[in-house]
């Protein structure tokens, strides 16, 4: 396993990293950018591409999707008061929703006083669709990606309304696959070959005995209704210097978003909403691919400056081995038991984690 020679992420990370001679990673070569990039022109670009959609009949001229972290506020802030435009909130229901992401959820929406879509599935059928995806890939989240990547799209063909604003492109800001000057909007593509490991809910139904009434709420829009209806995804972080730590700091001071301390990580920020997403899902993360959010977040601070490679991998070894917290919560919720999960656990580890 080959490791860049700046940051910590491996030649595992799933989203694929390339290296140069001196062993720097595609991800940190790009991050260059960040700091040669006049964004103040590229902020002039991001009104222009907005602008016509002030004009849309429809007074809801955007669909913003939002969960009860991340950057959920900062980017609500953005476009409602920077931009001038006037959102939908949407939100897909994960179903492992913490007291505090409830709290941020229902406070934003008070705050800005917008209209809010929520999509909450039954609750056995996503115990069925985790239990499948746990035990065929060893990842609980597969459903959380597909909804939240899909009921927004579903949304703006129905109500045709056709811009839908993300933060950052993941594929950029973690592993370098595209340029910010690139600016690469939504599609299903990358979808499927990177948020979903390349598994379709409509491939699912082959590979299981998941019914198609199961699985429907997460098929991606027709290539048609997309176009009819004019819908497009633009990110946010092709247009400005993009730095969470920061952003939710703002948001802190700004409109008092709430944060905790979570096991695995020193960020108490981006991931306060979910149950599982800082332990179990972050534990297989680990197993599977040699990393876990630890490194997302150290490698962050090591880009921006903030921290050095070496303090960065005494972070690394303090978290990434800490216990992984809420499993009572969810081998109940699930309804299964410690020796099944460590099961799975053993079938999907990375042989170079085995000793």
């Amino acid at each position: 396993m080959e490791f860049c020679s700046k940051c910590t992420y491996p030649s595992s990370h799933p989203l694929k990293l390339t290296f140069n001679n001196y062993k720097l990673c595609s991800g940190c070569l790009i991050h260059l950018e960040k700091d040669k990039i006049d964004w103040r022109v590229r902020f002039d670009k991001l009104k222009k591409i907005v602008k016509p959609y002030k004009s849309i009949k429809n007074y809801y001229n955007c669909i913003v999707p939002i969960t009860g972290g991340r950057d959920s506020y900062f980017i609500l802030d953005l476009v409602k008061n920077k931009l001038g435009l006037n959102p939908m909130l949407v939100n897909y229901n994960t179903h492992f929703n913490t007291e505090i992401g409830f709290r941020n959820l229902n406070y934003l929406r008070s705050i800005f006083g917008v209209p809010y879509i929520n999509l909450t599935l039954d609750p056995n059928k996503i115990k069925k669709i985790v239990g499948f995806t746990l035990k065929e890939f060893g990842n609980i989240y597969w459903h959380c990606i597909a909804g939240q990547t899909v009921f927004p799209i579903q949304t703006a063909v129905k109500l045709k309304i056709p811009l839908i604003i993300w933060g950052a492109h993941q594929g950029i800001d973690q592993v370098g696959m595209h340029s910010h000057l690139d600016e690469v909007e939504m599609s299903r593509r990358y979808r499927k070959n990177h948020d979903l490991f390349n598994l379709e809910a409509e491939d699912m139904l082959k590979k299981s005995t998941l019914s198609k009434n199961d699985l429907e709420p997460f098929f991606y829009p027709s290539d048609k209704s997309i176009v009819n209806s004019e819908v497009r995804g633009i990110y946010l972080n092709n247009y400005i210097r993009w730095d969470s730590k920061v952003q939710n700091e703002m948001m802190i001071n700004k409109f008092g978003y709430e944060t905790c301390n979570l096991n695995r990580t020193f960020d108490p920020y981006q991931d306060v909403d979910s149950l599982y997403y800082s332990s179990i899902h972050d534990y297989f993360k680990y197993i599977k691919n040699g990393y876990s959010l630890v490194s997302d977040h150290a490698n962050r601070e090591i880009r921006l400056g903030r921290l050095s490679r070496k303090d960065a991998l005494h972070l690394i070894k303090f978290y990434r081995d800490r216990s992984i917290g809420n499993e009572r919560e969810f081998i109940k919720w699930l309804n299964i038991d410690k020796k099944k999960l460590n099961y799975f656990a053993d079938n999907f580890m990375n042989e170079s984690m085995k000793f």
